[in-house]
């Protein structure tokens, strides 16, 4: 079971690997420094992520699964809406992808931007979107209504909130929707459309994912606002300066065993919230035995140990060869080379991507073969690949941000008229599930690296930014396929009835 998961890893990083070696070798010609440390970096991000996912599948999702049916059957509005709320909340706040993002603010922002204080805000916002989400499905509300709604509020707080946060708050609604938290909500969208009547699991079961990347946006502009609004710059400075001393002094007189204990212990207080959320409703709401407790148990150590792996390889593998090919390709001549590498790495890391991969296939057995999975995650990779080289060459040019996102937003608006119906739930998630753990980290890095490597842009300003364009042009793509594909099928059906009227 564990093999195919750590073939599974390594499949996934082996697409951005075969990019780096292939612009390290015939573009940039030369070794990345700390060549070693970087590639057991990589090593350990794959191993952690196995681990991790195995402990999902064996311990957390099961648990999830069964709450969801259970409060399905029991009809419980109210029950279920704060199990939703909770869910999302719970994930999030454990995702290494939003962990990574957070710490990275922090340090840029010079702590006036607090990492703890970012993730409980994102954390709440996907709570927050997840039980709207499910009170849609219950109420059978058209999709576009909502989300329709939530970017014209996006795009008008953006004229209102410190340019330093509008970056971050974009690429915080595609750092939610990863390892933990999408298959647990496609599951719980898609098992409430089928057992509720009058519901279609295609057209109803999904969207909560489009829910969980466009409320972060909303929530964290406003935490911004309150942050650049209230807080004294000095003084946090000030006091993340006292932390890291402190933190330097304490490491200097303890040995790496115990500093890796408290690493260990941070990661298990991440998760602690998943873990009392399952067991609360398990036990205090449905009142049922968890099913193999010993099982159950296992699978919570993997996906402790395994996230703890994880961030350590971020740290070691992912950032700094992000940051390092930031800074080789901005000394190019040409940056062209910039934007072909951020299409590459997009392309190919969104098809190698597993969250993508399930949501393709369960869309593909719901919709009975209308929708093609191979050819809906190649839309997919291309609105990636096409948002990440774009969003490169804002960051070259120096231009706002929110003038992009905003006419992407209206075309994602216009084509929302023309698409079919099953389509645009389908392409709202497609947003969600591109920005995983594995690209987030070094995406995030290619930003960061470039803005700090061009003269003029500002990592807090400009940096943050790619992983929003790397959401936002999947859902244009697949909503023209949606409307290519039922064109076709008109015009399959226009000639078939043609032909049947000449044989008469």
């Amino acid at each position: 079971m564990f093999l195919p998961l750590l073939k599974s890893s390594f499949k996934d990083l082996l697409p951005i690997i075969l990019v780096i070696a292939f612009f390290q070798t015939f573009i940039l010609q030369q070794v990345p420094d700390g060549l070693l440390s970087i590639t057991i970096g990589l090593f350990i991000v794959a191993v952690g992520l196995a681990v991790f996912i195995q402990g999902l599948e064996i311990g957390i999702f099961p648990v999830g699964e069964n709450l969801a049916h259970e409060f399905a059957a029991k009809g419980s509005v109210a029950w279920l809406l704060a199990f939703a709320f909770l869910i999302g909340f719970s994930t999030t706040v454990a995702e290494p992808a939003l962990i990574a993002i957070a710490d990275k603010a922090a340090v840029i922002s010079e702590g006036r931007i607090d990492a703890t204080m970012l993730r409980l805000t994102v954390a709440l916002s996907v709570g927050f979107a997840i039980a709207l989400g499910v009170f849609r499905i219950l109420t059978g509300h058209p999709i576009h209504y909502y989300i329709i709604s939530g970017y014209v509020l996006v795009v008008t707080l953006t004229f209102f909130v410190p340019q330093e946060i509008v970056g971050l708050a974009y690429d915080s609604g595609g750092v939610t929707t990863s390892t933990v938290t999408v298959p647990l909500v496609a599951a719980l969208g898609v098992g409430l459309a089928t057992s509720i009547r009058g519901r279609n699991p295609v057209i109803d079961g999904f969207g909560l994912i489009a829910f969980a990347s466009l409320t972060p946006m909303i929530f964290v502009q406003l935490y911004g606002l309150f942050v650049y609004a209230f807080s004294e710059h000095e003084k946090v400075a000030a006091v993340l300066m006292a932390v890291q001393r402190k933190t330097e002094v304490v490491l200097s007189m303890t040995d790496k065993a115990i500093a890796l204990f408290f690493e260990l212990l941070s990661v298990i207080t991440d998760v602690l919230p998943i873990l009392i959320v399952i067991f609360f409703f398990q036990y205090a709401i449905i009142k049922k035995a968890v099913p193999n407790l010993p099982r159950i148990a296992w699978g919570i150590i993997f996906v402790i140990l395994g996230l703890y792996a994880f961030i350590v390889g971020l740290e070691m593998g992912l950032f700094p060869i992000g940051e390092a090919m930031a800074e080789q390709l901005t000394a190019q001549d040409n940056r062209f080379f910039i934007y072909l590498f951020g299409f590459m790495i997009g392309f190919s890391t969104t098809m190698a991507e597993p969250a993508l991969l399930a949501i393709a296939m369960k869309v593909e057995e719901i919709s009975a073969g209308k929708i093609r999975q191979m050819v809906l995650r190649l839309a997919v990779a291309l609105g990636v690949a096409v948002g990440i080289a774009l969003g490169a060459y804002r960051i070259v040019a120096g231009d706002p941000i929110h003038y992009y996102i905003i006419v992407g937003y209206s075309i994602v608006v216009v084509l929302t008229y023309f698409a079919p119906r099953y389509i645009i739930p389908i392409a709202y998630d497609s947003g969600g599930v591109t920005t995983s753990t594995v690209t987030v980290p070094l995406v995030a890095a290619l930003g960061l690296g470039l803005a700090t490597n061009i003269e003029g842009r500002s990592p807090l300003i400009d940096g943050f930014g790619l992983i929003a364009f790397a959401s936002l042009f999947p859902m244009i793509t697949v909503m023209v396929y949606g409307i290519i594909t039922e064109s076709a099928l008109k015009q399959s059906e226009k000639k078939k009835i043609k032909e049947s009227k000449e044989s008469e």
